[in-house]
């Protein structure tokens, strides 16, 4: 609803003449003595995209709506499916079983895709209480092997996934991680517009991502299945209520109307007049303001100004310096500049030593007692008892001990086993007693925070900080860009944030997550340089395949009649057999890292107590030790200290104590030797050893008669749990994987659950290209052949030995180790090479 506001000076008045919405709103607006009224149309919103029928209140023109389940007519006889109760009372689900059934009608497709066909904007709406651990489709659209738009969710790796056809008649996945299989109801939606997906649960935006442009061309004779993909494979198990696809801009408004209401109701409009009462005050007050600061104004004018800067609240004069926590800070031209203190070694007399005083970042030179053999600073408190038993207290006061009164000590709720006796204080506390919320902790200040141990408490820096002193009070930000300890990968840079980094895409690349970033298709998204005589060509043209009736698996493809090559890292004479590279000598990972076979491929993984520090090296080169201790990864219990060590760490027992060995695992004590399995996952078991936890997955024994199928579904042999490969033809196991257009499968307890497969990643790399039929990317010399060009080819430049080198493209200058070269683009169209020597760049 659009107002219209006239505003002389600071007089207007604004009454309402129609009060509801969907009628003329009309508005008498006075202004001295002039009245106006105003008709009010609907939002322009509801008529964009082209749209004859827009839509009234929260609800959608029925042209622009496919309800699924009246389509279907699921009111009608379903084998599997069967008619529950909703999500509210008195609405109608459907709870959908077994593996016979067939939720399609091809006699009803034309009309539902008719509404489809060719849409740039459109959202699918389910509403659903999906079993735990299922793998299933909701809705989808596919023409032959091709899916146009299939919906997926997958409770085997907690994804939600989006199967498309791109513009350029490509198959593309998009994954969103998030657990849906619960056996909770959800509200799903997902809106995609042109290249924009946004995904909403429960009526919160969780994911939005810039995506290829889907392609809605779709062919007659497509089908539309409801809870599966097919007859044999991705069987939704649970209730459905609602399934929609609403072809118009945002159509998750239908759903979930309060997320952004553009038509508002007759109390809306209500609230809107008194709300518009109360700006008219604001208003007056604020012009008397202006008018009296506009009078102070004048008196400015004379004035000098120079350039200040605000830190912490407070306001420094150009050329300032101060003071704050370890830096040093100065003002230059209206910007704060700060350099870190260091710190010289105090010269102290003999009776003083170097302290930590509030307030200061170096040590100082203290006043010291000497008390019962050991050396005190001032301020230091000591309790001793007297021959009777009564506890003293000492405080160290001006080169002496002086008594201090005892306060009245506070009852203990502990048992007395709990009860630990403190040097600072004649009071006794229970064990794991909160010292940071009393008080007595060091000062942590900066970038710090207080950490509880047995007796007493201590600074630990936060992540993404180093300490400045050795008590960790004052911590410093760690450049992650310039130590290399991100983890940016190609097609990005890494850029410096407070405690932490990010990773920000390159031009003309979009981005895949928080750490990468992929190139834009130009062809498709009509980016391109091409000549408008010319056309952008991707692709190889026309191909004829021989045929293999579907036998090569694994992505193998059939270049004669039953006769296929395998993809890279499998073998076989239907490729059924991965290659293990890793059992088979063919690969050595770093000592700090693990070979890990994957299908058709492998890589180098880290090791337990160790993480990739950002360089992401194939042999694992790039796995540095994890400082659990540091990090407080570790799960050493109260009475003992945790040591690091390289990959690991160790919990030992302070010198001169009796430690028990316990462990603290999720904020419960367990004893040592104690064995356990997880409250969240009874498929793994965990056990207390001197103080360390350590958990392991379950080891199936298919041999045991007592084997758990839960937690090994590959010891199940009943002919339920078996899965039938997509051509049909072939049977697999329980636990069995296998891969199937450029997707990693696995068959568990019956059901089949495929997603994207992964890829190694493919560096310094100018030429890459997918070689035909396999899947991931490999690097070529030839640019007339490549796939994914980093560099633009089209632009050159010619270097000091008559070489032509592409835009973008770098090397080493002949002879010379320091200087590298570089052919950069210049505004005007030339083209240029530049040495970088020892720091400097010439051109």
């Amino acid at each position: 609803m659009y107002f219209l506001f006239f505003m002389f000076y600071n007089h207007f008045t604004i009454l309402p003449a129609a009060l509801c919405p969907h009628q003329g709103v009309g508005l008498t607006v006075a202004v001295h003595g002039a009245e106006l009224t105003l008709s009010l149309p609907l939002p322009d919103s509801f008529y964009q995209s082209g749209l004859s029928h827009p839509a009234l209140g929260f609800g959608v023109d029925p042209e622009l709506r496919i309800n699924v389940f009246d389509e279907l007519k699921l009111g009608e006889s379903y084998a599997g499916v069967f008619q529950v109760q909703g999500f509210h009372n008195e609405s109608r689900a459907f709870l959908f079983q077994g593996k016979t059934r067939k939720l399609v009608k091809e006699d009803v497709a034309e009309v539902m895709l008719q509404k489809l066909r060719d849409k740039t904007e459109f959202t699918v709406l389910v509403t659903l209480k999906q079993e735990r651990l299922n793998s299933g489709v909701l809705l989808s659209i596919h023409y032959a092997e091709h899916r146009y738009l299939e919906l997926e969710s997958s409770g085997q790796r907690n994804e939600i996934r989006l199967h498309y056809r791109t513009r350029g008649q490509r198959q593309h996945t998009e994954g969103f991680p998030y657990s849906l299989a619960d056996d909770r109801w959800h509200k799903l939606s997902v809106a995609v517009s042109v290249s924009h997906v946004v995904l909403h649960v429960d009526c919160n935006r969780i994911y939005e991502r810039v995506i290829e442009n889907p392609s809605m061309d779709i062919p007659s004779d497509t089908t539309i299945w409801l809870g599966q993909r097919n007859q044999a494979h991705g069987y939704f198990k649970g209730i459905m209520q609602d399934v929609q696809l609403v072809v118009m801009p945002q159509g998750y408004i239908s759903q979930c109307p309060d997320l952004n209401r553009t038509c508002p109701t007759c109390n809306d409009f209500h609230g809107l007049v008194q709300k518009i009462m109360e700006l008219q005050d604001v208003l007056a007050k604020t012009s008397s303001k202006l008018s009296r600061a506009e009078e102070k104004m004048q008196g400015l004018d004379g004035c000098y100004c120079e350039r200040s800067c605000s830190m912490n609240g407070e306001l420094y004069r150009e050329d300032e310096g101060w003071t704050d926590g370890c830096r040093n800070c100065s003002c230059y031209n209206g910007t704060v500049q700060c350099e870190t203190i260091l710190c010289p070694p105090p010269q102290c007399p003999p009776d003083s030593a170097p302290a930590y005083v509030p307030g200061t970042c170096c040590k100082e030179c203290q006043p010291v007692c000497l008390f019962r053999g050991r050396v005190y600073v001032e301020g230091d408190l000591k309790s001793v008892r007297d021959s009777s038993g009564n506890c003293l207290l000492f405080e160290c006061q001006e080169h002496s001990m002086q008594r201090v009164e005892n306060a009245p000590c506070p009852e203990l709720t502990c048992p007395e086993s709990e009860h630990i006796t403190l040097t600072d204080r004649c009071c006794k506390v229970c064990r794991g007693h909160h010292f940071c919320v009393e008080g007595h902790s060091p000062s942590c200040v900066e970038n710090s925070e207080c950490v509880n141990l047995e007796a007493g408490s201590c600074c630990s820096c936060k992540d993404g900080y180093r300490a400045l002193r050795d008590d960790s009070a004052y911590c410093g930000d760690i450049d992650e860009c310039a130590e290399g300890k991100h983890y940016c990968r190609e097609n990005t840079m890494c850029v410096n944030t407070p405690g932490s980094f990010m990773c920000i895409c390159h031009t003309g690349y979009i981005r895949i997550d928080d750490y990468s970033c992929t190139e834009r298709d130009e062809c498709t998204t009509g980016l391109h340089s091409c000549d408008e005589n010319a056309i952008c060509y991707v692709g190889n043209g026309t191909v004829c395949r021989a045929l293999c009736d579907g036998l090569c698996q694994n992505g193998g493809s059939c270049v004669n009649p039953d006769t296929c090559i395998c993809q890279q890292g499998f073998t076989g004479k239907r490729c059924e057999t991965d290659i293990d590279e890793c059992t088979d000598g063919f690969v050595e990972c770093d000592s700090r890292a693990i070979c890990v076979n994957l299908p058709g491929w492998y890589h180098c993984e880290c090791r337990d107590g160790y993480h990739d520090n950002g360089m992401f090296s194939a042999n694992g080169e790039s796995c540095e030790d994890i400082d659990e201790c540091a990090t407080e990864r570790h799960s050493c219990a109260n009475d003992t200290v945790c040591f690091n060590v390289d990959g690991g760490y160790d919990c030992r027992c302070p010198h001169g104590k009796n430690c028990t060995g316990d462990c603290n695992h999720d904020n419960k004590h367990k004893h040592n030797g104690q064995i356990w399995v997880l409250d969240n996952d009874r498929c793994s078991v965990c056990s207390c050893q001197s103080g360390l936890v350590m958990c392991r997955r379950m080891v199936c024994d298919c041999e045991s008669t007592t084997a758990d199928l839960f937690c090994c579904p590959e010891c199940n042999p009943g002919l339920s749990s078996q899965c039938l490969h997509q051509n049909r033809l072939i049977t697999y196991s329980s636990g069995d994987t296998w891969v199937e257009n450029c997707q990693q499968c696995q068959c568990m307890s019956g059901e089949v659950d495929c997603w994207p497969m992964s890829c190694p990643p493919v560096v310094d790399c100018e030429f890459t290209q997918v070689p035909e039929g396999q899947c991931c990317p490999r690097c070529i010399t030839d640019p007339c052949q490549a796939d994914t060009v980093r560099n633009d080819i089209t632009k050159t430049c010619v270097d000091e030995n008559g070489l032509t080198r592409f835009s973008g493209a770098a090397w080493t200058k002949h002879r010379t180790e320091c200087t590298l070269c570089q052919c950069k683009v210049r505004q005007r169209g030339s083209w240029e090479y530049t040495h970088t020597d020892s720091g400097r760049q010439t051109h």
